[in-house]
């Protein structure tokens, strides 16, 4: 992966490799984490090739892409219930704290 940085821009761009095909891409994104993003797509489409050897490669990268989506999707709803779940947990304390026999007698910092 080669990075060049373009003057004046908060982006840099990088001539990289995805799914065998060279792409030149803009990000604001370090090297570390554009090269993660690369090897999750590589991963994704190189299981949707395996699935199948006579399956098109415009096929590979649209299943790879929905398999990318579904563990967004995923990752998306648990991060949603567990943030529900801290809520409730906090509107848990803060009626048990407000029902406290400290905060009935007014000694409250």
């Amino acid at each position: 992966m080669e990075l060049e940085s373009e003057r004046g821009s908060d982006k840099n761009l990088f001539e990289v490799e995805v799914a065998g095909l060279p792409l030149k891409l803009k990000s604001s994104h370090d090297e570390q984490t554009v090269r993660q993003l690369i090897e999750i797509v590589n991963e994704k489409v190189n299981e949707a090739l395996s699935l199948s050897p006579s399956i098109s490669f415009q096929k590979a990268l649209l299943l790879a892409s929905l398999h990318i989506a579904e563990d967004l999707v995923f990752t998306r709803r648990a991060a949603l219930a567990e943030l529900d779940q801290l809520e409730s947990k906090a509107k848990n304390i803060l009626t048990g704290l407000e029902s406290s026999p400290l905060s009935r007698m007014g000694i409250e910092s």
